[in-house]
């Protein structure tokens, strides 16, 4: 196998997508255009995406990283309209555009229709959340979006295997349909719920965090690989663990969430600029296989296929957001904030993604009798233009929509302040119970270790509580972030003397690596205490 092509996309995305942050233009957008720049370069090999390779191997992961990051309690509280988006909006797409794609393209059979519908259905897990946090949208509508996300993959796949069966001819009718997709959301649901506990369990009880970051690893592939051995959804499966393990990892030790979030990090950067670089790499392989459509007729085709997407999800979210309001008073009450902007932005930011570009290149070549199936190449081309259609007009538009509409933006001054007064209840619970163990003779302490224990206290309680305050006049800076680029400083000088004395044979390399490793402990507490990511 020639690895040369895979590192070069690696390296190529990750640079792109490194280029990205220092840019307004959110990364997928980047990465979707260099890709289709890079498809046309001479000495460019075709990538080609496996769904073999995607499904199993690809999302797995990006839907744990997702996951395990989100809120649980925040999902609860919303779980009315990310049901009503995940898996209510994703059949209703489904269904429209499947019919109004039939309406629009000669001899296109229904059946290879509803199949367009469900592979264009749902919105990119990896898209939306990636969007989200860089236009900073309000906690609401990110919760909402990402939510439909993390679901809406698996309501697509069953929606697909369904219309596909009816499409190659081996039988499918809605009351077993109904019954596969029950069977299979309620079964991943159910492995998930299997899995959770001993996964998490085995991570409380692992004491090597190297061993609890290789499980890690593992979980999101080991649940969907189980789940999709029962015919159950794995995607709902993985969603299942990593909200468990997410909503509970404060159970585990520091060593391994630190490590943890920076592995994940790491792993989640990597695939999603991949992943969106070779959506854009896949250009040339659509292209080649129109065959008897002409460039011209498919471009109309696929113009009328992404206006059906955009207006199919208006038509769904306005009376999703406003119907149940009507209905109920207890709504009302619990949302009394809501009003038209938030469907605007919520019905515009349905980007595509990867997930609908692996699920069609997964249609088959040939229906149960040996005949070809019809309008494969020409769903594969509708399916890649609706993907860069939303990714591009939407992603780059989204932005100023967001300003036009005058959302209210995140409280920063709120949270902050929030965030203060539970350092300040932590802290003084903290400060009682060091009390207490200084009394006791069995913890005698020399007196500047115990004043150095309080002022660490002190110290946390009063970080946040400074970024409230005042800044230095002549820097702009508060007192946290002095105190902050003050620790830094004086720990790069202990740092160089510690080289230095490494250069000078006065200490060998393993003692400069110990003391070095304390250093970046602490300068990473200082970092933290600044407010940093």
């Amino acid at each position: 196998m020639d690895v040369l092509p895979l590192v070069a996309l690696v390296a190529g995305s990750a640079a792109i997508a490194g280029a990205a942050r220092r840019t307004s233009v959110p990364a997928p957008l980047l990465l979707v255009a260099a890709g289709l720049i890079a498809a046309y370069l001479p000495g460019v090999p075709d990538y080609t995406l496996h769904p073999q390779v995607v499904l199993p191997l690809v999302l797995p992961p990006l839907l744990y990283t997702s996951a395990v990051d989100a809120s649980y309690l925040d999902l609860r509280a919303n779980a009315r309209p990310v049901a009503l988006l995940s898996v209510g909006y994703v059949l209703f797409a489904t269904l429209a555009v499947g019919y109004l794609a039939y309406l629009l393209v000669p001899d296109l059979p229904l059946t290879a229709a509803l199949v367009l519908g469900a592979v264009v259905a749902p919105p990119d897990a990896v898209a939306a959340t990636a969007i989200a946090r860089k236009l900073g949208l309000p906690h609401r509508i990110t919760t909402i979006l990402q939510g439909e996300s993390l679901v809406n993959d698996a309501t697509a796949i069953t929606a697909y295997k369904v219309a596909l069966g009816a499409a190659v001819g081996t039988g499918a009718s809605w009351g077993g349909g109904m019954r596969e997709f029950l069977l299979a959301s309620g079964g991943g649901v159910l492995v998930g719920l299997v899995l959770m506990v001993p996964l998490h369990w085995l991570r409380t009880h692992l004491r090597e965090a190297l061993l609890q970051n290789t499980l890690s690893l593992l979980i999101p592939f080991v649940a969907y690989a189980l789940a999709e051995q029962f015919g159950a959804s794995g995607v709902l499966a993985v969603v299942v663990v990593a909200l468990y393990l997410g909503h509970h990892n404060t159970q585990v030790d520091f060593a391994t969430r630190l490590q943890e979030h920076a592995v994940w990090k790491m792993v989640a950067f990597v695939l999603e600029s991949a992943v969106f670089a070779l959506i854009g790499l896949q250009v040339p392989f659509v292209l080649r296989g129109l065959g008897q459509y002409g460039v011209g007729e498919a471009c109309l085709y696929a113009t009328g296929v992404f206006a059906a997407v955009v207006l199919a999800r208006f038509v769904w979210v306005y009376p999703a957001t406003f119907l149940p309001r009507l209905l109920s008073e207890r709504i009302r009450r619990r949302e009394p904030d809501t009003d038209w902007r938030a469907p605007v932005i919520v019905g515009w930011a349905g980007m595509r993604g990867v997930v609908s570009m692996a699920i069609a290149f997964s249609i088959p070549l040939r229906v149960h009798d040996g005949s070809p199936f019809p309008g494969r190449n020409l769903v594969l081309f509708l399916t890649f233009t609706t993907v860069i259609g939303t990714l591009v007009i939407q992603g780059l538009t989204l932005p100023p929509l967001i300003r036009l509409l005058r959302l209210p933006p995140r409280d920063v001054q709120a949270e902050t302040l929030a965030e203060a007064q539970a350092q300040s209840e932590a802290s003084r619970a903290a400060e009682q119970r060091l009390n207490e163990l200084l009394a006791d003779e069995r913890n005698a302490l020399p007196q500047p270790l115990a004043d150095r224990l309080r002022t660490v206290l002190e110290r946390r309680r009063n970080s946040v509580w400074e970024r409230l305050g005042g800044v230095n006049e002549a820097t702009g800076e508060s007192a946290d972030a002095t105190y902050t680029r003050l620790s830094r400083t004086v720990i790069e000088i202990e740092r160089s003397v510690f080289v230095e004395l490494r250069d000078q044979r006065s200490i060998d390399d393993e003692m400069m690596r110990t003391l070095l490793r304390r250093l970046d402990l602490e300068e990473a507490a200082a970092y933290r205490e600044g407010g940093a990511d």
